[in-house]
């Protein structure tokens, strides 16, 4: 089981496929998407990646929290979330998760935020049908009806579907496509409507109902950014030709002395 993402939604847009059909998409970007802390079986009963996605300012983030993100040398986040993942697909702490993680026509499952729609009518709600259009019923078409029994048991079951507060809750869209992936821009685009606004967090993850493709990376596409074996790397390259410039002129003026 591997690690989903938090992506950020943007919109809705268009793409066009290799036989020139026309796919709806969704269009979600990775903004520096880390690993910031491990959950592991011996310490916390459980195996966990937590990641966090977006940068959030320092004065607005809880002093446990700066300690949390000071161990992990990331930069403190907007959204932290934790996904479930066996052991061998564990990812060091700091490596930035990219958008090639998921590969063009994998299903995933986007679980999101929806819009709110505020207080909404049995009809708009629960999609009933409302009473009938004549023959008796006034001024009350669009409401739900009797929502109890008789004297036994006199009252109304809790979950009775009802007028009342509609949308704001998280939903799960199962079996989405992944059209393409943009590594360079962070962007993941995905056939269909996920649920949320503009601008709303999106976890993304591999769909439980689908086997996973071959190609998938395991245990995931990331890169990490400022290790300590890249350094040095680096400034060997950088001090290489200052030494052989440095050298050039001292050689010179040594054969000059000669001769004089």
């Amino acid at each position: 089981m591997r690690s989903g993402v938090i992506a950020q939604k943007l919109g809705m847009s268009q793409v066009y496929s290799d036989d020139g059909q026309h796919v709806p998409v969704t269009v979600l970007k990775l903004d520096n998407c880390q690993v910031v802390a491990h959950r592991t079986e011996e310490k916390h009963g459980y195996t966990a990646l937590q990641l966090g996605a977006g940068l959030a300012k320092v004065k607005r983030v809880t002093k446990a929290d700066r300690g949390q993100f000071a161990v992990a040398h990331v930069e403190p986040k907007r959204k932290v979330v934790e996904f479930r993942v066996s052991a061998d697909n564990m990812i060091d702490v700091g490596a930035e998760i990219t958008a090639d993680h998921f590969v063009p026509g994998q299903f995933v499952d986007a679980s999101g935020t929806s819009i709110g729609k505020g207080f909404a009518g049995a009809m708009k709600r629960h999609n009933f049908g409302g009473l009938r259009a004549s023959h008796g019923v006034s001024v009350s078409h669009r409401s739900h009806g009797s929502t109890g029994q008789c004297q036994d048991p006199g009252r109304v079951f809790k979950g009775k579907k009802m007028a009342g507060h509609m949308g704001s809750t998280t939903v799960t869209t199962q079996n989405l496509v992944v059209v393409r992936t943009d590594v360079e821009r962070g962007l993941i685009l995905v056939k269909g409507a996920i649920p949320g606004s503009k601008g709303g967090w999106i976890l993304l993850h591999d769909a439980v109902k689908r086997k996973l493709p071959d190609e998938v990376p395991m245990p995931g596409s990331f890169r990490v950014s400022g290790s300590a074996e890249a350094k040095p790397e680096a400034a060997d390259e950088v001090e290489a030709p200052v030494s052989e410039v440095s050298e050039t002129p001292d050689s010179g003026a040594d054969e000059h002395k000669d001769d004089a």
